[in-house]
């Protein structure tokens, strides 16, 4: 069976957090371990082979997934935790490192797998969109329902959120619309930090569907344009381009999304940085204002606090032209950073429609000025970043 093993490694306690080159550094030891490795020995003599992996490091350590087949749940993770320790200690710069966290997802297949084993009334269709569809529905049912048993769900999933507000350390109450008492009250504390918790809650949620979109479109060999098999995310991007979005470029994009939450939940979060995070952010707000809609949690003033984020987060709406069929979209160079570095920050290229500067498809990954973070697992080739 194929399983995904997500693995939270971090740096020794007391160190100070990486600066861009370190954790650039990182990244390719990292990758250059598991390059090293094609299976790895796991409990009773058991070889565990190892399919995939995606490497995120962020100041204060790194998140790794690792797909492999193995015979049970328990010989993925027993082995995947001997490989990352392995790994670490064995690699000088890394070897005070330690695992947070090691532990199992379900990986599409086997998912599937279980659905076709399944008997019944209830099960589950045989057409993969169909049951996505379905699966997508069913919390709506349990969550908006009436009766006790949906209020404590109701209950216990704000009372969750409420719990996650604090780990969103970049973006504080006022980012979500809450003012100074000489300001005036705009949307009340506890409904900014529901919004705040299901912002984290939904983080959870989208890297690991697109985790799934891209082994989906791996397998497959595929665009998201040429693609049988359902998704969870990537055909929600600009379709004008999605004979363009094939597994690389869902790597990249999925590396984006854990940069760029990872920054939102270190404190070291400034600006957005690119097309890529402008479109990434655009898919968590979505998932996070479905969660809450599905929870019956999205009242008038979480509502006002999330459009408050949306405001704040922003620096302009120009990446919502992608989405329009009438021109070729794009951004205007603007985005700001409030001083003037003497670099040339926008790009030569002619105005489009509205004065919108149309933004080719393969500088979605570009910084848009020279200060602004983008990972090194996706970030462009030096001859196309910014300068």
């Amino acid at each position: 069976m194929t399983y995904v093993v997500t693995v939270e490694t971090c740096i020794p306690e007391g160190t100070p957090e990486m600066d861009p080159l370190q954790r650039a550094g990182a990244v390719a030891l990292i990758e250059d371990g598991f390059d090293s490795v094609r299976a790895v020995e796991g409990p009773d003599g058991l070889e565990v082979d190892v399919l995939d992996t995606i490497v995120a490091v962020h100041p204060g350590g790194a998140l790794l997934k690792v797909v492999v087949d193995a015979p049970a749940l328990e010989f993925a993770e027993d082995s995947v935790r001997v490989l990352v320790d392995e790994l670490l200690e064995r690699t000088e710069l890394l070897a005070d490192w330690e695992i947070e966290r090691c532990e199992v997802e379900l990986h599409q297949d086997l998912a599937l797998a279980s659905l076709e084993a399944a008997d019944g009334p209830d099960v589950p269709p045989d057409d993969p969109i169909a049951r996505k569809a379905r699966h997508a529905e069913a919390p709506a049912d349990h969550a908006t329902g009436t009766g006790p048993d949906a209020a404590r769900r109701s209950a216990a999933m704000r009372g969750r959120m409420l719990e996650l507000a604090d780990e969103l350390r970049s973006l504080p109450p006022a980012r979500f619309g809450v003012l100074d008492d000489e300001e005036g009250l705009a949307v009340p504390p506890e409904s900014a930090r529901l919004a705040a918790g299901a912002l984290v809650h939904a983080t959870d949620v989208l890297v690991d569907e697109l985790f799934e979109d891209v082994q989906v479109l791996t397998q497959e060999d595929a665009t998201v344009a040429e693609c049988e098999g359902p998704l969870w995310h990537l055909e929600r991007l600009p379709d004008r381009y999605a004979l363009q979005y094939d597994a690389p470029f869902a790597r990249r994009f999925l590396v984006t999304v854990i940069a760029l939450t990872t920054r939102f939940t270190d404190g070291s979060f400034q600006r957005l940085g690119c097309i890529a995070e402008e479109l990434a952010l655009r898919l968590l707000l979505s998932q996070t204002t479905m969660i809450l809609e599905l929870h019956g949690l999205l009242d008038e003033d979480v509502s006002a606090a999330l459009d408050a984020l949306t405001d704040h987060l922003y620096e302009d709406m120009d990446h919502e032209y992608l989405y329009d069929g009438g021109h070729d979209g794009g951004h205007d160079g603007g985005h700001d950073d409030g001083q003037d570095d003497g670099q040339d920050d926008g790009q030569d290229v002619p105005d489009g429609p509205l004065g919108v500067a149309p933004v080719p498809f393969d500088a979605w990954f570009t910084p848009f000025h020279r200060g602004r973070y983008i990972h090194p697992s996706a970030a462009d080739e030096p001859d196309t970043a910014a300068r």
